[in-house]
């Protein structure tokens, strides 16, 4: 029998040997990762302690190593582990972006974004720089706010453009509300931006909005 999350309930914990990651439940795969050193029965208990307090595998990615600290059994070691799991998964991504990568789809940068934003407690203004083969020439995080809101310099963002020769720009920035839908500011600043940087002959080809598990493109909404 299993709850949410995957959790077996009297299941065998040898289960956590049997091969193919992608159908394993969660508990199976968090057992998998921190049962070096420890016994299959006791990394099973740990990973449904896990899922228990902090509800998925993105919380227990996201805890400080403090909180899985409190995990009977974790120890330091295990903890940091954990914990780096969530930027390892981030850097996978980023290889799709790496400077010479080609970004052909808006699907070739939204996971990458969401990764890098999704989880940030502030808001974080973004863009991507192209050339005119739509290659990276690099990510950079441009502007940083508060919670709710954050100033964005329509010039910094040419001059940036124009130090990297950039043909063409995708932005991107979190709401940390976890509500992707773009505000009228976010409409605003959009429009701004796309004006300045057609004065120097760079398109702005797209810009991103990352909630919580969701992510919105303005062009896919006919913003642009």
């Amino acid at each position: 029998m299993r709850s949410g999350h995957g959790i077996s309930i009297g299941g065998n914990p040898a289960s956590i040997m049997n091969p193919g990651a992608e159908t394993m439940p969660d508990i199976e795969l968090i057992a998998l990762i921190i049962e070096r050193h420890t016994q299959p029965k006791k990394a099973h208990d740990m990973a449904h302690e896990l899922l228990l307090r902090f509800g998925s595998i993105r919380g227990i990615l996201n805890a400080p190593v403090n909180d899985l600290l409190l995990i009977d059994g974790m120890g330091q070691r295990r903890a940091s582990m954990v914990s780096s799991l969530s930027e390892i998964s981030a850097r996978y991504l980023q290889e799709r972006i790496v400077p010479g990568s080609s970004i052909q789809s808006p699907g070739d940068s939204r996971q990458y974004l969401m990764a890098r934003l999704r989880d940030r407690p502030q808001e974080v203004f973004c863009a991507l720089f192209l050339d005119n083969r739509h290659r990276v020439l690099s990510f950079e995080e441009l502007f940083f706010g508060t919670i709710d809101a954050t100033s964005v310099y329509p010039r910094e963002i040419l001059r940036r453009a124009l130090t990297r020769n950039a043909a063409a720009v995708i932005l991107a920035h979190n709401h940390p509300s976890g509500v992707a839908e773009p505000s009228a500011a976010d409409q605003n600043i959009t429009r701004r931006v796309r004006d300045a940087l057609e004065l120097i002959d760079v398109r702005l080809l797209d810009h991103f909005v990352v909630g919580d598990g969701s992510c919105v493109s303005l062009a896919a909404r006919g913003m642009l």
